[in-house]
C-alpha cells in the first residue's frame, strides 16, 4: 500500500494581503500529479483544509475542484479536520463522497473512523482522528482519567477498537512532544497541548498535521508540513509530499517528493541602492514573494513603495543596522533647561539611532528649527 501524506493546506490563506488562490490551485494540481506518478493508492490529508473556520467562497470552490479531480482518479482519499477547520463545513456531503472513495472524519463522536482496505500484504486499517481537545473526549468517556492531551490520545486509541497487531495507520492533527514550530503556527501556553509520541507505538505510520515544518517525530510518525510557505519563518523550508509505502506489519518506507511553488519566497539583504540596481535584480524572478532586509543606517522615506517598483510582492521589510542591533533605553534624565532645540533633537537622534547626525542631517534639522522658532534656538 502506497499513500501520499499531505496536511495544512490552509486554503483561503493570504500572505501579507496577497491572494494565494493561484498558488494554491497550482500546488494542489501538482500534488495530484505526484500521487499518480508515484503510483499511490491513496492520499492522507491530515487537517487544516481551510485557513479559517468560516472559509471564503473562493476557498471552498478550490477544495471542491481538488476533490472533483481526485474523484476522477483511482486514488482513495482520507481527510480529517484540523484546529483551523469548522468540522461541519469539512464534513459537508461526506456520506455521498464515500461513494467516490473519499472518506472524511471531521468530528469526534466517541471514537475515530476506521477505514479498512486491502492489498497484497493483507488488510490495512486507516484510523481517522480529527483535531480534538480533552474536554470533548471526557464527555464521551467520563470514567477515563484524562488530565492531559497524552491521556486524551491514549484513551482515544484504547476506545477506538483498533487492533495494533494488524497493519494500521493513524491520521491526526495534534502537537507531538519534541516537534519544532515556526511563527505561523498556533502555539499553546507552555506544553499544555503536547502529546507524548509513545502513545502511538504499535501503529505502522502516523500521518500528522498541525506543524508547518516537515519533520519526523520518533520512528513511526511524521509531519508532512504545509505545501506552501505561509510565513517568513518558513522561508528556508523545503516543501514536499511525503510518500509512505507499507508492506508487511512494521515494514514501512518513507520518502519525499519536492513541491515547486508558482511563486517562491526569497530573502534579500543589502543596501537600498544595491538592491535597486538593475545589475543585481536582472536575473531574479520578480514575480516571487520577497522578504527584504535593508542594511542602510538611515531610514529611507517611502522605501516600501520605492522597492515595490521592482519587487512588487514584498511580504516583509526590516532594517539590520546599528540602531536595530542596539537595545536603546531612553531614561528621560536629560536636562532640558540648558539645551537648545537642536541639541535636544541631536541627543534624541543618538539615543534612537545609536549614532550622531551627520552634517547634512544637522543642517536640515537646524533649518526646520529656524523656520519654526524664527531663528531662535
Amino acid at each position: 500500500m502506497k499513500l501520499a501524506h499531505i496536511a495544512d493546506l490552509h486554503l483561503g490563506k493570504r500572505l501579507d494581503n496577497f491572494s494565494l488562490f493561484e498558488d494554491q490551485q497550482h500546488i494542489l494540481a501538482q500534488i495530484i500529479d505526484i500521487a499518480l506518478k508515484e503510483c499511490c493508492d491513496g492520499i492522507l490529508i491530515a487537517g487544516d483544509v481551510y485557513d479559517k473556520s468560516m472559509p471564503s467562497a473562493e476557498a471552498v470552490r478550490l477544495f471542491n475542484d481538488f476533490l472533483t479531480k481526485l474523484s476522477k482518479t483511482d486514488l482513495s482519499v482520507y481527510i480529517i479536520s484540523g484546529n483551523h477547520d469548522s468540522p461541519e463545513r469539512v464534513d459537508y456531503a461526506s456520506e455521498m463522497l464515500k461513494k467516490a472513495d473519499i472518506h472524511i472524519c471531521a468530528e469526534y463522536n466517541g471514537k475515530p473512523d476506521i477505514v479498512t482496505v486491502s492489498d497484497g500484504y493483507g488488510e490495512l486499517d486507516i484510523c481517522l482522528m480529527p483535531f480534538v481537545k480533552p474536554s470533548t473526549v471526557r464527555a464521551y468517556h467520563p470514567d477515563a482519567e484524562i488530565e492531559s492531551y497524552t491521556d486524551m490520545m491514549r484513551t482515544v486509541i484504547m476506545e477506538s477498537g483498533i487492533d495494533l497487531d494488524r497493519r494500521c495507520v493513524m491520521v491526526c492533527h495534534q502537537f507531538i512532544t519534541g516537534s519544532s514550530t515556526c511563527d505561523s503556527e498556533y502555539a499553546a501556553v507552555g506544553t499544555l497541548d503536547n502529546i507524548d509520541a509513545s502513545v502511538f507505538e504499535g501503529f505502522d505510520y502516523v500521518a500528522l498535521g498541525h506543524l508547518h515544518s516537515p519533520q519526523n517525530v520518533g520512528k513511526n510518525a511524521r509531519y508532512s508540513g504545509t505545501p506552501l510557505k505561509y510565513s517568513v519563518s518558513e522561508i528556508a523550508h523545503k516543501k514536499s509530499v511525503t510518500i509512505v509505502e507499507l508492506k508487511g506489519k512494521g515494514e514501512v518506507e518513507i520518502s519525499t517528493v519536492p513541491l515547486t511553488p508558482l511563486r517562491d519566497m526569497i530573502p534579500l539583504k543589502g543596501r537600498y541602492d544595491a538592491l535597486m540596481s538593475q545589475e543585481f535584480y536582472k536575473d531574479l524572478d520578480l514575480d516571487a514573494f520577497y522578504s527584504i532586509t535593508l542594511t542602510d543606517e538611515d531610514e529611507i522615506p517611502y522605501v516600501l513603495n520605492k522597492l515595490r517598483t521592482v519587487y512588487k510582492n514584498i511580504v516583509s521589510l526590516n532594517y539590520d543596522n546599528i540602531r536595530t542591533r542596539t537595545e536603546t533605553v531612553i531614561t528621560g534624565e536629560v536636562s532640558t533647561e540648558t539645551k537648545s532645540p537642536l541639541e535636544l533633537f541631536s541627543s534624541l537622534f543618538t539615543q534612537q539611532m545609536g549614532r550622531e547626525m551627520d552634517d547634512a542631517q544637522s543642517e536640515y534639522v537646524r533649518s526646520l528649527i529656524e523656520e519654526i522658532w524664527g531663528n531662535e534656538e
